[in-house]
């Protein structure tokens, strides 16, 4: 199978194949590995946050973000891997020296020879670095969120959040949909003949 066929089957709506890599453990301060696989067996829902490299500028502020939120993503069940094309031993010096990752409790996942990176659809061959790329992949495999930002834009680490709520909610709630901005507690609505041109008045009502 070659990268190019891996890439095409990581689309929103389609089971994503397996991968491993490489992590640096920060709560652990030790080295690991973790896959797809692993995390399917235990029933969790992935998070993986691509990001361009280690000891850049935008990059920490990101991960500082998500750590504000790991908590509360690891209690509806999710598990966020950080990942960059940079080693795992790098993520080690960058976690202890950069103040701002101090809080970062989640594992940083290493993707030097951009495998990860390309089946993602995030790997920029001209710089061998990663595009700001977040998906969520559901306990099935499922990859149910895809975002892509360019270098020089950062996240919304809320709105992550948001949507990886949203998408477990909706996980036991099939027959639902979460309207724009919902948030937990908020009306959804169910799709059907009755709701054709008065999602407004069911909003309200």
């Amino acid at each position: 199978m070659t990268e190019q066929t891996q890439q095409a089957q990581a689309k929103v709506g389609a089971i994503v194949s397996d991968f491993e890599m490489d992590v640096f453990d920060p709560v652990r301060n030790d080295f690991g590995k973790i896959s797809l696989s692993d995390l399917k067996e235990q029933g969790k829902w992935t998070i993986l946050v691509f990001y361009p490299a280690d000891y850049t500028f935008v990059c920490p502020t990101e991960l500082a973000d998500v750590a504000k939120v790991n908590e509360k993503l690891t209690e509806i069940g999710a598990t966020v891997i950080s990942v960059s094309t940079d080693t795992k031993y790098v993520h080690m010096a960058w976690q202890r020296e950069e103040s701002l990752l101090k809080n970062v409790r989640y594992l940083m996942g290493a993707d030097p020879t951009g495998k990860a990176s390309r089946l993602f659809g995030v790997y920029d061959e001209g710089t061998g670095l990663a595009l700001r790329g977040t998906f969520l992949i559901s306990p099935e495999g499922r990859l149910v969120s895809s975002e892509i930002h360019f270098y020089n834009v950062g996240r919304n680490a809320s709105e992550l959040l948001r949507k990886a709520k949203a998408n477990v909610y909706l996980a036991d709630h099939p027959e639902e949909a979460c309207p724009a901005n919902w948030n937990d507690g908020q009306k959804t609505l169910k799709p059907g003949a009755e709701l054709v041109g008065r999602v407004g008045k069911a909003l309200v009502s």
